[in-house]
């Protein structure tokens, strides 16, 4: 597989705290990349300099082969990444089909404005409530048309940041199986969660962070068998 994303001896201090120290990640194109580890870790921190809202203390990060390390996150948007944050950022007052039209009309002609609005709302399950204000939908449905928001950039690369969090196990599980369809679309996936059921759902390549380093990697077969994985993240419970 060719390499999509990169990042070496990335480290990121506040202060006199290591968040993230000398991490080298590779994300190579076609993945679904999850990327584990306990509370403190260092996931989110990563996770922000990998999309530019933090500046790295040192280090490099390189996206379809170009230094991206001082862009800004709109910047990266434009080389084709596109960002899911935890907490939903939907525009509350406005109708669910608004939102969606939204986030479409710089990236889609107007000609074929609607049919792609009623392609997301329907792979959203939103078509129903598509009249309602954003902010009457569910925590789970919210985070729906987020997810639907960040696909209308037409990304090579999504990134999410815990995007089950405060999901019901069916609309986590169904997030799984979004994610799995952009997957077979073509779309490279890099998700931080601490889901181990979502993330054995989804995953096919896993880092472990701990302490802001690179604690393991590999595919989630051999992650959720490795006994120094479960110790410190697991439970001790690797069967």
């Amino acid at each position: 597989m060719s390499e999509m994303l990169r990042t070496e001896a990335l480290s990121k201090h506040f202060g006199g705290l290591a968040a993230v120290s000398d991490v080298d990640l590779v994300v190579n194109r076609g993945e679904i990349h999850c990327l584990i580890g306990p509370n403190g870790a260092g996931k989110s921190t990563l996770f922000k300099l990998i999309v530019g809202m933090h500046v790295p203390s040192t280090g490099r990060i390189e996206f379809e082969g170009h230094d991206v390390t001082g862009e800004r996150p709109y910047q990266r948007v434009k080389r084709g990444m596109s960002m899911k944050m935890q907490a939903p950022s939907v525009f509350r007052e406005l109708p669910v089909r608004q939102n969606v039209h939204i986030a479409l009309q710089h990236h889609v002609p107007r000609a074929l404005l609607g049919e792609e609005e009623d392609r997301l709302l329907e792979l959203l399950e939103l078509t129903a409530d598509q009249g309602k204000a954003a902010g009457e939908l569910s925590h789970g449905q919210q985070q729906w048309l987020e997810i639907g928001m960040a696909l209308a950039l037409k990304p090579t690369l999504m990134l999410m940041d815990e995007p089950t969090a405060g999901m019901t196990p069916d609309e986590t599980f169904r997030t799984g199986e979004l994610i799995q369809g952009f997957n077979a679309g073509g779309m490279t996936v890099v998700v931080v969660e601490h889901d181990m059921a979502f993330i054995r759902q989804i995953a096919k390549q896993v880092t472990v962070l701990h302490y802001g380093k690179v604690f393991a990697r590999g595919p989630i077969g051999e992650i959720i068998r490795d006994p120094r994985v479960a110790e410190i993240y697991l439970g001790k419970t690797h069967d």
